[in-house]
This record gives C-alpha cells, sequence and structure tokens, in this order.
C-alpha cells in the first residue's frame, strides 16, 4: 500500500509520487491496448509472419505506448491520481477509502 501524505512533507513530493505511479499505470495499460490492435493485424506475405516478427511487434508496441504515455496519454493518469489522493485523504483522515472513492466519484 502507498504511505499516506504526512503532513510534515508538504512539499509535494507524495503527490508527485503518486502521479508518477498513475502515468506508470496509465503506460501499463496503453502497451496492453496498443499489443491487442497489433493483434488483429495479418501477416501472410513473403516479409510476414514468425518468431522475429512477433518479438519486434511486442517491442514496437512497448515502444509506442511509453512515447503516447510521456506525450500527455489518453488522461487516464489525471482520473487515476484523483483517486490515488482520495485514497490518501481517507487514510490520514481515518474514513473509509471506498467511501471516499464513492463520495468523489458522485460528484464527477
Amino acid at each position: 500500500m502507498v504511505n499516506p501524505i504526512s503532513a510534515n512533507s508538504q512539499a509535494g513530493l507524495p503527490v508527485e509520487r503518486l502521479r508518477q505511479q498513475a502515468e506508470e499505470l496509465e503506460g501499463v495499460f496503453l502497451h496492453t491496448l496498443v499489443k491487442q490492435m497489433f493483434s488483429g493485424i495479418e501477416t501472410k506475405g513473403a516479409f510476414g509472419g514468425g518468431f522475429g516478427e512477433e518479438t519486434w511487434r511486442s517491442m514496437q508496441a512497448e515502444q509506442m505506448a511509453q512515447a503516447m504515455a510521456e506525450a500527455g496519454g489518453i488522461g487516464l493518469a489525471d482520473q487515476i491520481l484523483g483517486d490515488l489522493i482520495a485514497v490518501q485523504e481517507a487514510a490520514n483522515s481515518n474514513v473509509p477509502a471506498g467511501a471516499a472513492i464513492a463520495y468523489k466519484g458522485a460528484t464527477r
């Protein structure tokens, strides 16, 4: 579990760490999305198919997903960050985390 934000660390470091975690999760999601997109491409012909293509296609999907995440992604990290902050606030105020997220979700 992520450590709660402490009162003596108001320099923004915990929020930056949460932001990084949210962006990493968005990158994983984008990688899965791009990898699935490439799985539907037919690779018949003289230069298609085989183990080599599978390897390169996987690497290409990973690099494309990383580039998309670094360029701002699809906005998923922003949504995840809001929920991570709500969980941290709930942990600091002794409110059940599910209640804080449910309340935040109701105001969106």
